[in-house]
């Protein structure tokens, strides 16, 4: 039988962020443990490093886009188009955030079946601080998104929650992320050590945290909290926060270790579309709390069994929360056992066999 040709189409890989580490780590198992040749496609990025490591059974394509908006969206169109018409794929997957990728299957000649991935919440659109104009924006799209999702042959969203905001779609679906990593080794839970990481930004509400640890810090001034990732001084000066015990790192390559020396994972989003860094700290045996936000969290986190959740944007719950498993050593173990176990449902190849059905299911339709 002749090898089914994958292509995954997105904005970039050469980044930090969730959707490239996830991507790296879906795309390489799919490439590696399938038959199938899976090729990348991303915008200006030719000859870049990557942050991640992707698999080296994977081609990967990039051109340029730039200029004013029609001048971009005629060479995004263009250049998409002759890649296709090079590679000629069986299926063809847009992992997009934005607008644009929605309108693929409308401005692209081609035989090949198209799944969209939905990596984050609508809620990313609906930005703090919105004028009328702005929130009026807002909605166009999400309309916009709703009426041109179903041009997909399937839609898939990373939790069942997130099938709420897709109401109108009957082509949808649910695949989680898969796990990153799965240590044979578990953190001791003894390092007085809280981390959260994510770009330091409204959605990953790091301003509710820093809220929440002045209660904490003021009881515990022997523990850290540790935050990992981008830091965008305007929205939160990360310098004035080392006087609490709140220290900032860049993006970390190798951030399982960071996890394996920590007690306690905090998430404080105020929206998130899975929540990759949860099931991380969970494989590595860290207990975690986090706000009972939209969407993925209560997904993930059994509540009082293997984690904590939190009445979405509490600090005064996110700070009791944080004390209670700082001062109760026996139930941090218990939830970080329970939490290695729980997480194992999300390990890659039970992730990687749902993709390669899917595949199979699309290209047997007519």
């Amino acid at each position: 039988m002749k090898t089914k040709k994958l292509l995954y189409i997105t904005n970039g890989i050469t980044g930090s962020g969730g959707l490239e580490r996830v991507l790296s780590i879906k795309a390489s198992m799919i490439a590696d443990g399938f038959d199938y040749e899976v090729h990348l496609l991303s915008l200006n990025e030719e000859g870049k490093e990557t942050f991640f490591s992707f698999s080296k059974n994977i081609s990967f394509h990039s051109f340029s886009v730039s200029g004013n908006p029609v001048s971009y969206f005629t060479s995004y169109k263009n250049g998409i188009q002759k890649i296709i018409n090079h590679i000629q794929p069986d299926i063809i997957s847009v992992c997009d955030d934005g607008l644009k990728g929605f309108f693929l299957p409308k401005l692209i000649q081609t035989d090949s079946k198209w799944i969209y991935e939905r990596h984050v919440s609508k809620l990313i659109e609906a930005r703090f601080g919105q004028g009328v104009i702005n929130k009026v924006i807002t909605k166009v799209k999400w309309f916009l998104m709703e009426k041109l999702g179903s041009d997909f042959s399937r839609f898939i969203v990373l939790t069942d929650r997130n099938r709420k905001e897709w109401s109108t779609l009957n082509n949808l679906e649910v695949i989680p992320n898969p796990l990153s990593f799965y240590p044979g080794e578990s953190s001791a839970l003894d390092q007085k050590k809280v981390i959260c990481v994510g770009k330091i930004s409204y959605q990953k509400g790091q301003d509710l945290l820093v809220e929440a640890w002045d209660k904490v810090w003021r009881k515990h001034p022997d523990w850290k909290l540790e935050l990992y990732g981008k830091s965008n001084e305007d929205y939160l000066n990360t310098e004035r926060l080392k006087e609490k015990n709140i220290l900032h790192f860049p993006p970390e390559k190798n951030i399982m270790e960071k996890y394996l020396d920590s007690s306690i994972y905090v998430m404080s989003s105020r929206f998130e579309g899975f929540g990759m860094v949860l099931i991380e700290a969970m494989a590595c045996g860290v207990p975690c709390i986090s706000f009972d936000c939209d969407y993925g969290p209560s997904d993930i986190i059994i509540d009082n069994e293997d984690g904590l959740l939190v009445k979405k944007e509490s600090t005064k719950d996110l700070a009791d929360k944080l004390l209670l498993l700082i001062e109760n050593n026996d139930l941090r173990q218990d939830f970080g056992k329970k939490a290695k176990v729980n997480v194992q449902r999300f390990e890659q190849s039970i992730i990687a066999q749902k993709w390669d059905n899917l595949f199979k299911r699309i290209l047997q339709e007519i």
